[in-house]
């Protein structure tokens, strides 16, 4: 009969098991982005390629660098770390779900005084030497009647989806950061070979002034002015070579190196942006982690306020404890050494001084914040892809009227040194004609390197070709093995 009662009582506890049904809450979305074409609709063909958008860029040095840091950064193995603690806090919560079985043994020998209280016994009793051997068992099993330990483990299944997401973001952060001082450090490298051109026509330029000036064709004040010029740029050089020292560092970080260990060869920007496909909006809500990180700590939320609920109703325990206990070992297993009891045990809070209704308001504003958060990390996204779509259209169209001006500029140094060679205009026209065509190379340079930086701003705005269905696999799930686990 108690067997009966306590099946009926868990198959009612999954009608009773009531808590808030979770629906992932709506987010204002655009039907499509702001900026116009070029940009065009992904489709499956040539969607980014899933956990290594880099090779998008089709350089065979960034794809090593990225698969080098993919295995050996430190911030991507510290998210890995809280993934298995994610994993493993989730399988202790899913332990409520089975019952515990507790076994010990003890072996005691013990005298009895003769001069022990006695109740109702006629004679006096005697001393007593005895041995005891027990081999006790207990048994403990909450009826999850009311849903406390479901929504325990549904918030804990999210919290470890969420889990799972963050090192998905983790790794859309370190290999995004990583391309970007890659393509900063290979735009260093052209703006180097941009000044260290320009140091050595200056110094011809000085030598040619110092010879004019030697015949008297020039003055020194051509020579000093020619001389500033080519000190400034000395100076230029030796702060991009900073720079580029401090990307290096930056790469061998990120790859799990002693900056010590590692040398970047120098070589300029080649590359150029490439036409990366572009999602829909509604279609981002799938693909950034950062925004499924969010989307589960919502859903964890709601699960947790299901177990506040369950706070409020009665907690149903079935308990047990049986075993042999025996004077002999020899008579352990003897069928009158066999002990047991059976039993249900119910807790209803009564007077709790309003705690367990302040927990559901706590879990009830929890939630709401999670949904603020799930839909402000939703708009974020929405503003960095716009930001990165109207940043490459605008840093094109400057590209293109920048190599003009590099054109227009060499024209100009051209013309002036003619001018001067035939003693039209004095030596500060050049100078300016030098310092305009160095100026205009270095921001040709600067552009193409912020082209490329906003490309992988944009990739990585878009998710890095990472889709939010991979996370239903994760989680843990009743089962067998796990039941019968320590």
């Amino acid at each position: 009969m108690r067997l009966r009662a306590t099946l009926l009582l868990l198959g009612c506890g999954v009608a009773f098991a009531k808590g808030p049904k979770y629906e992932k809450p709506a987010v204002t979305t655009p039907q499509n982005w702001q900026t116009p074409a070029p940009w065009h609709e992904a489709v499956p063909l040539d969607s980014l390629p899933k956990g290594a958008w880099w090779e998008f860029f089709g350089d065979a040095e960034l794809n090593q660098y990225e698969q080098r840091a993919m295995a050996a950064n430190q911030t991507l193995q510290a998210a890995i770390a809280r993934l298995s603690e994610a994993r493993a806090s989730a399988r202790v919560t899913a332990s409520g779900l089975y019952p515990e079985l507790d076994a010990a043994a003890r072996a005691t020998r013990e005298r009895l005084a003769g001069n022990r209280p006695i109740n109702g016994a006629v004679a006096r009793p005697s001393p007593v030497t005895q041995n005891e051997f027990t081999i006790p068992f207990t048994l403990n099993y909450e009826i999850d009647l009311f849903g406390r330990v479901r929504h325990n483990v549904e918030a804990a299944n999210a919290d470890l989806q969420a889990s799972a997401a963050d090192l998905e973001n983790v790794k859309l952060l370190v290999s995004s950061e990583l391309a970007a001082d890659y393509f900063q450090l290979r735009e260093l490298d052209s703006e180097i070979a941009v000044v260290q051109k320009a140091i050595t026509y200056q110094q011809q330029g000085l030598t040619l002034v110092q010879n004019r000036h030697t015949g008297g064709a020039a003055s020194g004040l051509d020579v000093a002015q020619q001389q500033v010029v080519l000190d400034t740029s000395q100076t230029q050089l030796a702060l991009l070579q900073q720079q580029r020292a401090q990307f290096q560092h930056a790469l061998a970080m990120l790859q799990g190196l002693a900056a010590a260990e590692f040398t970047a060869p120098v070589r300029g920007l080649e590359t150029r942006p490439p036409s990366l496909p572009l999602i829909v909006p509604s279609e981002l809500l799938q693909r950034r982690p950062d925004i499924a990180i969010a989307e589960r700590q919502t859903a964890a939320a709601n699960a947790r306020i299901g177990v506040a609920k369950a706070a409020l109703y009665p907690s149903i325990s079935l308990g047990g404890s049986g075993g042999v206990d025996s004077q002999a070992i020899s008579k352990l297993l003897n069928a009158p050494s066999f002990f047991w009891s059976l039993g249900l045990s119910a807790l209803e809070p009564v007077i709790a001084g309003g705690r367990n209704r302040a927990q559901l308001e706590f879990a009830r504003a929890g939630y709401q914040e999670a949904v603020a958060n799930y839909r402000e990390t939703a708009l974020t996204a929405f503003q960095q892809v716009e930001d990165a779509l109207s940043g490459l259209t605008t840093l094109e169209s400057a590209y293109q009227s920048q190599q003009r001006a590099v054109v227009d500029s060499e024209k100009s140094l051209q013309l002036a040194n003619a001018r001067y060679s035939g003693g039209l205009v004095n030596y500060l026209d050049v100078i300016t004609a030098e310092e305009q065509t160095l100026s205009n190379e270095r921001e040709q340079t600067q552009l193409l390197g912020q082209r490329m930086t906003t490309s992988v701003l944009l990739v990585k705005a878009l998710g890095g070709g990472w889709d939010s269905s991979s996370l239903s696999a994760v989680g843990v799930k009743p089962s067998l093995r796990q039941a019968v686990q320590q």
